[in-house]
């Protein structure tokens, strides 16, 4: 198998996903085509430089509908020769993209590919596509559906995660968000968003709340507690999956969870020749990728066994891992992956994650592994994992290795 290497990655900062975001004038297009023209102006490609751009998004209608990969390479500066492919699994997608690209190139089928995501929730509210997972009653009593946020107390419950210790890891994703981008760790790999004038619309993630302490976070009422108690509710039919749980302990709110934001990524992946025709040189291999099914009712669990394949796979240990980035969708989901690995919390999200700076669907994936690089650059560490949990039940993971 070829080796595929990472050359580059870059992403945009995170808008507030709202209508008074500073992102909310950008159409999911042209934030995606800025994302490939800085990609193709940092390294120098020209014609049919990369064989596909591969593009994640999740709530793929209007005008994040058709095939936005293609769209968004028409209307860059990108050769049109470069054909596009728009793909959804859910959070993953960003990762899931960047995974396909890195598998494309170990099995040859081109030198090199640009792989990310995007996701306007400010334009494109998460839901607006009528999934039928959550809509078609059908689909949804056999598989004993819940909103993500119930599936996140669920795990607080059965896993007995307090508040308190919600909050502790929300306060310091705020923490640490807030001291990267004082030490100026994202400047490598955030570009800034300009208008048609090239005038600056966004050059910082807006979206952090730098004052957070435990006492304001504990002001906050349960954001899920009224869908899951209040009859018909949804605890009623997480007790029927999980009968041993008398009651579902709602501890999560708007200050642990991920925020509603807008953004996008993009990673420039390819094989040695590649590199040796642009002059570039790989910052990082990918080592190995894996995906995975989950019960899709507790649905956010799918980190603990998609890493445990992807170590299986790779024939690593979990000691091996330098550093850990776990998208923060919600506050439990890392709780949980550190009390399944006994990880060293001060080796996970150490600039902070999706809590603290928002979780964009479609580009989070990316953004993470890119994230990860820089850390690993600037800390002299040697090997990442990044993954995510994934609505519906999945989960998926990337170890990188600095080279």
């Amino acid at each position: 198998m070829t080796d595929a290497f990472i050359y580059d990655a870059v992403r945009t900062p995170r808008g507030k996903g709202r209508k008074d975001g500073s992102l909310h004038e950008v159409t999911a297009v042209r934030l995606s085509s800025q994302v490939l023209n800085a990609l193709k102006d940092r390294n120098g490609l020209d014609g049919h430089a990369v064989e596909d751009v591969i593009w994640g998004n999740v709530t793929q209608v209007k005008e994040q509908g058709g095939c936005l990969a293609r769209t968004a390479v028409l209307a860059s500066d990108l050769d049109e020769s470069i054909p596009g492919l728009a793909i959804n699994r859910f959070c993953a997608s960003g990762m899931e993209a960047v995974n396909l690209a890195a598998n494309q190139v170990k099995g040859g089928a081109g030198d090199a590919y640009i792989a990310g995501g995007v996701e306007m929730m400010g334009r494109v509210p998460m839901g607006s596509d009528g999934a039928a997972i959550a809509v078609d009653p059908s689909v949804a009593m056999e598989t004993y559906f819940v909103p993500q946020g119930i599936s996140a107390d669920i795990i607080a419950t059965e896993y007995g995660f307090t508040r308190d210790q919600a909050d502790q890891l929300a306060m310091t994703s705020q923490q640490r968000a807030a001291a990267a981008w004082e030490d100026k760790r994202f400047d490598k790999s955030v570009i800034t968003v300009t208008d048609q004038n090239g005038l600056t619309i966004l050059d910082h993630d807006e979206y952090m709340r730098p004052g957070t302490d435990m006492q304001s976070l504990g002001g906050l009422n349960p954001a899920f507690q009224q869908m899951g108690e209040v009859m018909p509710g949804f605890d009623a039919v997480a007790k029927l999956k999980y009968p041993h749980l008398e009651k579902i302990n709602h501890i999560h709110h708007a200050g642990n969870s991920s925020g509603i934001v807008d953004g996008s990524a993009g990673v420039l992946i390819g094989n040695a020749e590649f590199g040796k025709k642009y002059g570039l040189k790989p910052r990082a291999r990918i080592r190995q990728t894996c995906k995975i099914g989950t019960d899709p009712t507790i649905m956010l669990t799918g980190p603990v066994p998609a890493t445990q394949k992807i170590l299986a796979d790779s024939g690593m240990k979990i000691s091996d891992i330098d550093l850990f980035e776990v998208n923060e969708a919600f506050a439990s989901v890392v709780l949980r992956f550190q009390q399944a690995f006994d990880v060293d919390p001060e080796l996970v999200n150490v600039n902070g994650g999706s809590i603290a700076m928002g979780h964009p669907l479609g580009a989070t994936g990316a953004i993470i592994i890119g994230t990860l690089l820089d850390e690993l650059e600037r800390s002299d560490k040697e090997t990442g994992l990044a993954t995510l949990c994934i609505a519906s039940g999945m989960g998926a993971a990337t170890i990188i290795e600095r080279v």
